[in-house]
Parts: C-alpha cells; sequence; structure tokens
C-alpha cells in the first residue's frame, strides 16, 4: 500500500512584519507616539513665533486642565469652606480674602482644572516665547515664565483679596523664586563631578586592562591623569592596589606613552 506524500508549503514572513508582531503591544504604543511627538516637534519648530507660542500654550494649558480637573476629584467637598452669606459683604475684607484663598485652593474639579490650565500654559507660552528671542533656555527665562504664571494664577483664581496689585506681584515672585530654585537645582544633580575629569585617562586605562573597579583607589590616593607617568609600585600600594593589578597597571605605562586621550589598548600600534 502506497503511502502518500503531502507538499508543504512555505510561506516567508517579512522581517519588518514578523518584527511588528512580535513586539509587545505596548512597546508598539510607545514607539507610536514617539514617532507622533518627534513629528509634531519637527513641524513646530518652523513655525512663526506667535504658532509656536499659541500652540504651546493651547497644548500645555489642556494637560494642566486634566491634572487640575483629577486634583479637584480629591478635593471636591466643599463643606469645609460654606459659601459666605450675602452679608458677608460688610465682614471685613481681610477674612473675605483668606475665605476666597481657602475656597480657590480646595474648589472642585473645574476651578482646579482652570487654575492650573492658567499656570501650565502661560508658564510654557512664556518660556517658549523667551526661548525662541533668547535662544536657550536658562535660569532667567524660567523664572520669567513662572513670574507670568504666578500672576496669571493670582487673577484667575481670585486670591488677590483687597490689594490685586501686590498680591499678583507677590504671587509672581514667589512662583518665580520657587522655579528658580528646582532649576538651579536641577542642574546642579545633572551635572557629572567635576572631579571626574581629572580621571579620564586613568578610567581609560583601568578600562583596557579590565581593573575599572580600581578606580575608586586613584580618586581616592588623588591620583589623577598628570600622575601617571610618576606612579610607583609604593603609591599604587598606598591605595591599597593588589600586586597583580599594581604589575599590569605599570607594565601598561611603561610601555605606551600617556596621549592627550584614553591610553591606548594592548592591540594598538
Amino acid at each position: 500500500m502506497g503511502e502518500g506524500k503531502q507538499g508543504v508549503m512555505a510561506v516567508e514572513i517579512p522581517k519588518g512584519l514578523m518584527g511588528t508582531q512580535n513586539q509587545n503591544p505596548i512597546t508598539q504604543i510607545q514607539v507610536k507616539y514617539k514617532e507622533l511627538e518627534d513629528g509634531f516637534r519637527a513641524w513646530l519648530a518652523k513655525q512663526s513665533l506667535p504658532v509656536e507660542a499659541a500652540v504651546v500654550t493651547v497644548t500645555s494649558a489642556a494637560q494642566g486642565a486634566a491634572i487640575g480637573a483629577f486634583m479637584g476629584t480629591l478635593t471636591n467637598d466643599s463643606s469645609v469652606f460654606p459659601t459666605p452669606p450675602p452679608q458677608a459683604a460688610s465682614l471685613n475684607p481681610q477674612a473675605m480674602a483668606s475665605l476666597q484663598q481657602a475656597q480657590a485652593l480646595a474648589g472642585g474639579p473645574l476651578i482646579q482644572a482652570r487654575n492650573f490650565a492658567v499656570m501650565t500654559g502661560v508658564n510654557a507660552g512664556i518660556s517658549c516665547v523667551m526661548k525662541r528671542i533668547r535662544g536657550k533656555e536658562d535660569v532667567q527665562s524660567s523664572m520669567v515664565a513662572a513670574f507670568g504664571s504666578g500672576a496669571m494664577f493670582s487673577l484667575v483664581s481670585g486670591m488677590g483679596g483687597p490689594n490685586l496689585a501686590g498680591n499678583v506681584v507677590t504671587s509672581g515672585l514667589f512662583f518665580a523664586l520657587v522655579q528658580g530654585g528646582l532649576f538651579k537645582l536641577g542642574e546642579k544633580f545633572n551635572q557629572p563631578p567635576s572631579e571626574d575629569v581629572f580621571y579620564s585617562k586613568t578610567r581609560g586605562l583601568l578600562s583596557s586592562l579590565g581593573l575599572q573597579n580600581y578606580e575608586k583607589n586613584f580618586k581616592k590616593g588623588l591620583l589623577t591623569d598628570n600622575t601617571l607617568p610618576l606612579l610607583t609600585d609604593s603609591a599604587l600600594r598606598d591605595v591599597k592596589i593588589p600586586p597583580g593589578p599594581r604589575l599590569l597597571i605599570l607594565d601598561r605605562i611603561q610601555r605606551y606613552e600617556i596621549q592627550e586621550g584614553p591610553i591606548r589598548g594592548a592591540g594598538s600600534t
């Protein structure tokens, strides 16, 4: 009895399609969002200053409104701050101002959405204008944008009180000082340690030997790049580097000259 053979059709799936099918859906969404964001930024950079400022202000205000609405749901209970009676207009102006400020900070979703939309929209719009005019984004631009957002927040939230102009300026200055401080703090933490520039050649030497774990020993003994040609066995012993690594380091220094960059590897010519 003969055995039938069944043919098998091989279908080749394009590599790009296969990669898309195997990719995590969340990753696909993130990649697509990044592409859209990059395209939007590229389009925005080609627009005139008024158009760019308007688009940035509107989009940032929309984001702020969403955040404010969410925050407002957490403080939606206005029973703590009851509506003042009609005769309250004759009360102490300072007391009325304090009550209005409390109500502004503890408003519902709509009030908080308005407040956050103004803060984020004005801040982003002024930052955009300052960056386009000055050609850079620094602490001065950040503080100017924060002053504007603080002043506008004081106006729209009803926190101005009887001395409207004074409170607007005070709020603007407060926002500017806070944002300026945060900007400088971020700069400080984002900068690499200044001492690292004195150990760039040392780092290259140790990495070429697989001894990068001993970089901290060099720093502890202040053995900077300038001391590499002067290193001795006793100096390396003083910073607690074992005999084996000491021999490798000294041999590498003797065999290869120190250049204006990392020391060349053993395979260099």
